[in-house]
Order: structure tokens, then C-alpha cells, then sequence
């Protein structure tokens, strides 16, 4: 199972270690230690192809800079590996770098004071700029500077099961699922004959961060790619809000989605026919699932080039309490290099946030065709909200959620504005 699952297990953990964080901005680095030299050490996540890549960029590295070599681990074990950094963070033991941060927690993270902002580098931001294009806009802090590179994505799509959709009398090489209404049919289709229990099961439950896998997709495809805050601002509230609401009400009040929560993944073991999930997931259903893949609906089913979908990222963070930041920055750029991110795509299957990315890697994509679609749709990703509050932002949307939606309680315009009235006082504190 990807990352974000495995990392963002347990908002109230991160809240904890969080929360008694030193306010305030990143102090500016000192600046021997952004361009001293020499040994550093790095985490990286600790799924089996990503440990696979990272141990061949560190021999890669090791082997070409013998005075500044790289000690390469796996996230020290933890409730979520946001607790983990945090922690290193207050204890002054965080690596050099981490290959795994995830963007809700840099807003804390660069709070704590833990995070090096890359801008203080000369060729920081232009080389962040370079490599991700417009895209890295969504990345940046609001005084301007990054504090994560924006490393590799997992856009999500709508899995289907072509056996379970043949089963339902439903086209399995034409699902027809472009609109919220052909959705909903073809769901109906799919629990009245019978082959799956449900059409759909995304996890009912009310961590802040399942709205990334709900919520969030549809909602970046209906409204052609907005956050769900804007400067400063809540937008979840405005018609494109409430219609992707009402499309999950349905789902959830015609029992074509579980609200209790399931054990293991539902989708692999067939119990629904459909799933919302990423690229990292194609070697996951291999030889359980026939599936196939298809943008997430819109209510007027915009055509699949105009699609934006939730990013599902994982970036870099460079921290404070490494004494070798000028190395660091050099493995940075040597493991977002076109060679490296060419590795780490045929090595896990996850899109590299670089531009054009299909034309930097036309064997690849020409060879391994289920990834194409997910290499388009790469180009339109949304991002979580920046900044310290993101966590309680989502989970602040996601309590709205769990109640109007998968509930079905009160009045649902009321729900979602109630809850944008909340996000833009917690900004606006």
C-alpha cells in the first residue's frame, strides 16, 4: 500500500507532537552550514520499491563523492512518520533529508523551525522552478520560499474492475462513468445484479485526510483544478463544492458505498467495483484485478484533458539540524536529476513532479502503457492547502463531511459553509 496511507495514520498523533511546537518562522540557516561539505544522512520511505531506489541513488552517489558519502535508512518506525520527523525535529536529530514528507505537515515542520527554506540556495528556486514548472506554485510558503521539493506524485483515478463490470451487464473497455449521472447509473447497475457489494468504497472514516481520496479529486475536476483554499480563503462552499457533496450523498443515502469501515482494501478483494487510487497501486492489483482506469467524474463529464485530480504527493525536505546542507543540496538535485527520476519512475511507478513528463520518458511510457493516462493526468494535479494549519483545515472539512454526507445529517450548502466559516477563521487566527 502506498505511503500516505502507511504515513498519515493518526492526525491526533501529529497533533500531539505538533502542537507543542515553537511558533514562529524558520530561522535563516547559518551559512556555513549551507555550504559546508561532507558526509550526511538520509530517510527514505519504507515501501519495497522505494527502498529500492533509494539504496541504488545512494551507491550511485557513494560511489562518485567518497568525501561526502551518503548514510541512506528507512524512516525510523512510528504511529505515522509525521511523529517521527517531528520528534527529530524538537530533539535536534533529524537527518539531512527526508524522502517522504508529506505536504499537510511542512507548514508544522517549517514552524518548528525544522525545515532549510531551498530558496536560500542560489539556484534553490530556479531549480525547482526548472524541473516542476507551474505546478511548484502550489508548493510554496507564504513568505515566498519552498520548504520541500516537489518530488513525485500519485495522481488518482477511478479503478474499475472490468470482470465485476461485464458481471453487471456495464461495458468493462467503455464504463461510460464521465458523469456524476452515468456514475451513479452504473453504480446502481453494479449493486442491483448483484456483482459487487458496492459500486464504491472510499474509507468512511473521519481522518483528516481521507477527504484526499473523496472529496478532493472530484472537487479539483469540477471546479477545473481549485484548492480547496485560496488566498487566504475557504472555496469548498461554492457550486462545485456542493455538487460533488450531493454526488457522495447519493452514493452513501442508496447504500452504493459501505459506511462502516472494511478491513484490508476492498477493492482488491471485490467487494466493491470501483476504487479511488494512484499509480502506485497498478503493481498492487497485478494478477488479483483486471482493472482499467478512467478519470474521476465531473457533473457535465468534461473530457479527460481538462481533468485535475488530487496529487497524492510525497516531497523532500531538507532540515535544519544537518551540518552539511551545501551536500545535501547537491544529493537533492543529483536525486531529482532527469536520471534519477527516470529511476524512480520504472522503479515504483510513481510520476516524478517534472514537466512534460511523458517527453522525458517516451520508452517508458511507450513500453509500460497502463501508466500512461496517470503520466497525462500528472500535469493536472491539486494540492493539499499550505501552510500551518492544513491539518486542522482538512480535518475541520472532513467532520462537515462524515456528518452531511456519509450521515446524510442537516442541510448540506449549511454544512459546507459552516465548516469554510471555520477554515477562514483558523486561517485568519
Amino acid at each position: 500500500m502506498h505511503g500516505a496511507w502507511k504515513v498519515l495514520a493518526a492526525s491526533m498523533g501529529l497533533g500531539l507532537v505538533l502542537s507543542g511546537c515553537s511558533g514562529g518562522g524558520s530561522p535563516a540557516p547559518a551559512n556555513s552550514a549551507l555550504t559546508a561539505h561532507g558526509p550526511i544522512n538520509i530517510w527514505y520511505s519504507n515501501n519495497e520499491q522505494e527502498v529500492a531506489w533509494g539504496k541504488a541513488m545512494v551507491e550511485a552517489w557513494n560511489s562518485a563523492h567518497p568525501d561526502e558519502k551518503i548514510d541512506g535508512q528507512e524512516i525510523p518506525a512510528g504511529k505515522t512518520s509525521e511523529e517521527v520527523i517531528g520528534a527529530a525535529i524538537t530533539a535536534g536529530t533529524a537527518p539531512c533529508l527526508v524522502f517522504n514528507t508529506a505536504p499537510s505537515a511542512v507548514g508544522q515542520f517549517q514552524r518548528q523551525g525544522g525545515l532549510v527554506n531551498l530558496s536560500s540556495f542560489p539556484d534553490g528556486a530556479s531549480y525547482i522552478e526548472a524541473r516542476t514548472a507551474a505546478a511548484a506554485d502550489q508548493y510554496k510558503a507564504e513568505d515566498g520560499g519552498y520548504y520541500q521539493l516537489p518530488w513525485k506524485s500519485n495522481p488518482v483515478m477511478i479503478f474499475y474492475n472490468k470482470d465485476l463490470f461485464a458481471k453487471a451487464g456495464l461495458d468493462p473497455d467503455k464504463p461510460n462513468l464521465s458523469t456524476f449521472d452515468d456514475f451513479l447509473a452504473a453504480a446502481r447497475k453494479i449493486k442491483s445484479s448483484g456483482a459487487a457489494k458496492y459500486a464504491i468504497y472510499p474509507a468512511p472514516t473521519s481522518e483528516f485526510f481521507q477527504t484526499q481520496f473523496d472529496f478532493m479529486p472530484l472537487y479539483a475536476a469540477e471546479s477545473g483544478g481549485k484548492q480547496i483554499v485560496q488566498d487566504g480563503k475557504a472555496t469548498f462552499n461554492d457550486a462545485s463544492g456542493l455538487a460533488v457533496a450531493n454526488f457522495w450523498k447519493t452514493i452513501y443515502s442508496e447504500g452504493l458505498a459501505g459506511k462502516e469501515t472494511v478491513q484490508g482494501d476492498a477493492f482488491a478483494t471485490k467487494i466493491s467495483a470501483m476504487a479511488i487510487v494512484g499509480p502506485w497501486a497498478i503493481a498492487s492489483y497485478k494478477g488479483k484485478v483486471n482493472w482499467g482506469a478512467v478519470p474521476v467524474p465531473t457533473s457535465a463529464g468534461k473530457p479527460a484533458d481538462q481533468i485535475y485530480t488530487f496529487s497524492d504527493a510525497k516531497n523532500v525536505g531538507l532540515f535544519t539540524a544537518c551540518k552539511n546542507q551545501g551536500t545535501a543540496w547537491d544529493v537533492l538535485k543529483f536525486a531529482t536529476s532527469t536520471d534519477q527520476d527516470g529511476k524512480l519512475l520504472s522503479t515504483t511507478g510513481q510520476m516524478p513532479m517534472r514537466q512534460d513528463l511523458q517527453k522525458a520518458y517516451p520508452d517508458f511510457f511507450a513500453k509500460n502503457t497502463a501508466y500512461k493516462q496517470f503520466g497525462d493526468q500528472a500535469a493536472r494535479t491539486v494540492e493539499v492547502p499550505g501552510g500551518p494549519h492544513t491539518v486542522e483545515v482538512l480535518q475541520t472539512l472532513r467532520d462537515a463531511y462524515t456528518k452531511a454526507v456519509i450521515s446524510g445529517e442537516g442541510d448540506l450548502q449549511q454544512a459546507l459553509n459552516d465548516a469554510a466559516s471555520k477554515v477562514d477563521n483558523i486561517l485568519a487566527g
